[in-house]
Order: C-alpha cells, then structure tokens, then sequence
C-alpha cells in the first residue's frame, strides 16, 4: 500500500477554516475531556505541556476540558480547573505554551449543576433550575432569581477573561444534562416562572440570556461555540427536539443571540437525527444544524479513529469504516469539523500521522491514558 493508497480521502479532514476571524489549519478538533488534574484548581505547567503536545501533534483547534465559573459548587469533582481566580495565572500559562507551539485553543466554560462524581461533596448545595439531577431525583436546591442572574453573570466574566487571557475562542457547555442543558430538559426544569415552561424555546431563555450576555463581554469579532446534545448523562434516550421544526425553534434564537458555532454531541457521530424524514443516511445532528441555521457546526460522538482508520484505503472489508462515513460527510459539507476524544489521549500525535498517512504508526485508545497528563 502506497502512501498515495493511505492519504487519499483523508485531504478533507486537512483543509483550513475560519469563522468569525479565526483561522484554523485543518478540521480537527481535540474534543474537552475533563481529567480532573488541576491542584486545587489551577492549571500548572503539566496541564500547559499536555495541550501543547496536542498542539505540536498538528490539532487544528484544542477544546479544553470543561472549567467552571464562579460559582458555588459549579465543578462536581475534585481537580477540574477553574476559570476564575487565581486559575487564571494557569491557563494564562495554558494559552502561551499552545500559541508557541503553533495552535489555536478555547477553554470550554462550564456549569455542572447538580450533577456530582462517586462519593466528593461540594461545600455548597448544587444548584439547578428544580433541585433535581433527573425526572422525579431531587438533589441540591433550586436556583433563585439572584443564583440565576449571577450564573449569567459568570459566565460572561469567564468568557470576557478568556478573550483578555489570548484565548482564541470560547465554547459553553450546554450538553450532556449539565446545568444550561438541565435548563432545556422538561425532565429537569419543571419551574413555573420565566426560566420555565411547557416549550423547549421557553425553557432555553436561561441559554439565551447567556448567549446573550457572552456576547455583549467579548464583542463581535471573537467566535462563540456552544455544545449541545439530545442525550443525557441521566438518560440517553431523550430527545429535546423531535423534529427539525422543533431543533430549529430551540437553536434559531441561540444563533441569532451571538453563536458562532454549534458543537452538536451525539452518541454516534454517523446516525442519521431524523430519520423518518431523510432516511438511514440522512443527516447527522450537526448535519441538520448547519442546514436549518446555515451556521458552521462540529460533530463528535464515538469517532474512536485507531488503528483501523485507514482500513477503507486498504482493502480491508466491504462494509464502510468509520473513515469513509466521516469523510463522506464531510466532502458533502454536512458538517464543518470533527471533534475527537480518547485516541488523543493516547497520541498526542495522532492528527499529524493522519495527514502523513502513518497508519503504522498509529494505535488505539489505551485507558491507562486516563490516569496521567501524557
């Protein structure tokens, strides 16, 4: 097998992109990954090191795992960084070592809600929009008005303090059934004031005022991502919107807000959202994203690209790979860039090996990646 047989179709993933006066290299994205290594919270020189790698390893944009805002109990295990504080000083350092090493990077701004890991506490009471972490599961207390509109408040002073630090872009995190999805999810949100309602779009002013707010610290011309998802953490078969006249009414008002990209999280990047209407190759959620908004999206959902990555370009098997359903997606511009997880954990370089047609060089997810900043 030529180097020509292994390159040929990955050029896609390889082509720049910009939005909103970011430029990117190519269309790979390092997905957030929380791994809870932060000494009381602050990012340090090995956190710098491991993002740089990744960086160097030719990323076309590094997500950072998720950091919480000022907020009491906002992280739910102990070593998730913050963004606030002296933590700041560590992701200023975060930030430089990327950019010296030639990549772009955002942090993911975050609220995790009610949610909490194994047996660690917060000091304060989790906060959510019901007291509850999932239908009928009451944990923690209910925001208040004043809970409500400091959480806004953070989350644009986190935003506002990325831009200054030299960020190149901010996500927020509203998936996954942490606190803004907790908001979208009728399961979870059961308030009967103005952050409350019968309808996703009623339910979804809690992210608007967010967006909003983002947007009015940062100005116009620094891109905004926003991490959304059907699924939950609690339950993976929710589905907020069931149709794209539902999808669009719940992400229309968020894109008119200020959302430069949406970051669409599915369990399996290749499933078609819909597919009553477009069938078992229709289109994916960001697929369906991008054409109702006309906005640039990231898919991500178990692309797990390993060693058998270059399987299509190697006569191995008739059945499509997970290169070929990407890449196909891609081609046809049903999507902008690829986020992916685990395999970058393991291999930092993993990014550049493709565009080199390393297959050889290239292995799989080893979970003892878990355990250290490699």
């Amino acid at each position: 097998m030529s180097l020509d047989d292994v390159t040929a179709g990955t050029e896609v993933l390889f082509r720049p992109f910009s939005v909103n006066g970011l430029e990117l290299k190519n269309r790979i994205v390092m997905a957030p990954m929380t791994r809870g290594m932060a000494p009381e919270g602050i990012p340090g020189d090995a956190n710098a090191a491991y993002y740089a790698r990744r960086a160097e390893g030719e990323v076309g944009l590094i997500l950072s795992e998720g950091t919480v805002v000022d907020r009491p109990a906002s992280r739910n295990l102990p070593g998730i960084p913050f963004f606030h504080g002296p933590a700041l000083d560590g992701w200023k350092g975060v930030i430089d070592a990327v950019h010296a090493a030639g990549g772009k990077m955002g942090p993911q701004i975050w609220h995790t809600g009610s949610t909490r890991g194994g047996d660690w506490e917060p000091e304060a009471p989790v906060e959510s929009p019901s007291g509850l972490i999932g239908p009928d599961e009451p944990r923690g207390k209910a925001m208040t008005e004043e809970d409500i509109a400091d959480t806004i408040a953070a989350f644009a002073s986190a935003a506002a303090d990325a831009k200054r630090l030299g960020f190149d872009v901010a996500e927020l995190h509203g998936a996954h059934g942490y606190l803004i999805d907790q908001f979208f999810w009728k399961g979870t949100n059961l308030r009967d004031d103005a952050w409350g309602g019968e309808t996703l779009p009623e339910r979804s002013r809690f992210a608007l005022e967010i967006v909003k707010a983002v947007r009015a610290a940062v100005g116009p011309d620094f891109p905004v991502i926003l991490r959304v998802s059907q699924w939950k953490q609690q339950d993976y078969s929710v589905k907020l919107a069931a149709d794209p006249k539902a999808l669009e009414a719940w992400l229309g008002p968020l894109s008119d807000a200020g959302v430069d990209v949406f970051h669409c999280s599915q369990r399996r990047f290749w499933e078609p959202e819909f597919p009553a209407i477009d069938g078992e190759e229709g289109l994916n959620f960001a697929g369906w994203t991008k054409k109702l908004l006309g906005k640039p999206t990231i898919s991500v959902g178990s692309v797990g690209l390993d060693g058998d990555f270059f399987g299509a370009f190697s006569g191995q098997g008739a059945a499509a790979t997970p290169l070929q359903k990407l890449t196909q997606r891609m081609e046809r511009d049903e999507f902008d860039l690829i986020a992916v997880g685990r395999v970058l954990l393991s291999d930092a370089g993993w990014a550049g090996k493709v565009r080199r047609g390393a297959a050889d060089q290239i292995g799989g997810f080893d979970p003892a990646s878990l355990q250290a900043l490699a």
